[in-house]
């Protein structure tokens, strides 16, 4: 009983506020993106963007970058994925490491890439964990490190992420049994700094 008084009072803070019609409009949003309805997509999250909803910026981001319901444009993209990454938004700044490690959008710039996948990687955030490895692996922008690159794609790993277990099987078969406890264990006193949002 005092959990449903409590979630009442929740919803009804969150309409005093204002804050459910822009969830609603951004699960409209997203509910029209998994659909295909670029162009449903695009209405509901366009203005909550302008208004500064990071997870709206992030996907204004991603339909660009991929050409989704707008013609691609790599530098627009780039914005949209910069205003919610500076917002501290984990997958934004994942999404903008790429751009910069890839070199969509902006001259290449592995130690721009690097950075905002530290960023996102320190959250938490698996794919920018597997990028770090791989960046820490190839030496872009750092030096290599292969145990700095065990430890970021074991913690990736430990999330599912695909290439990250591919690239844990892979290390384990280069690395020195020493070199994969270093890194084990490294991972394992590893703490997020702040949390990734999801939804």
């Amino acid at each position: 009983m005092k959990a449903i008084i409590s979630l009442k009072i929740f919803f009804l803070v969150l309409l005093v506020v204002g804050a459910v019609p822009v969830w609603a409009n951004f699960l409209a949003g997203e509910d029209a993106y998994l659909r295909e309805d670029y162009d449903r997509a695009l209405e509901e999250w366009r203005p909550l963007a302008k208004r500064g909803h990071d997870e709206a910026q992030n996907m204004m981001g991603y339909m660009y970058r991929y050409g989704q319901g707008v013609p691609q444009d790599f530098e627009i993209a780039r914005h949209w994925y910069r205003l919610a990454a500076d917002q501290g938004h984990a997958r934004a700044q994942n999404n903008l490491g790429a751009m910069y490690r890839q070199g969509l959008g902006v001259p290449q710039d592995y130690a721009e890439a690097l950075r905002w996948f530290r960023r996102a990687a320190e959250q938490g955030n698996g794919g920018a964990q597997n990028h770090l490895g791989l960046m820490y692996f190839e030496g872009e922008g750092i030096a290599k490190n292969e145990i700095e690159a065990y430890k970021w794609a074991y913690l990736s790993a430990q999330q599912g992420v695909e290439p990250a277990l591919l690239a844990v099987q892979f290390l384990e078969q280069t690395l020195r049994p020493d070199q994969i406890q270093e890194a084990k264990r490294l991972a394992n006193e590893w703490i997020p700094k702040g949390e990734e949002v999801t939804l």
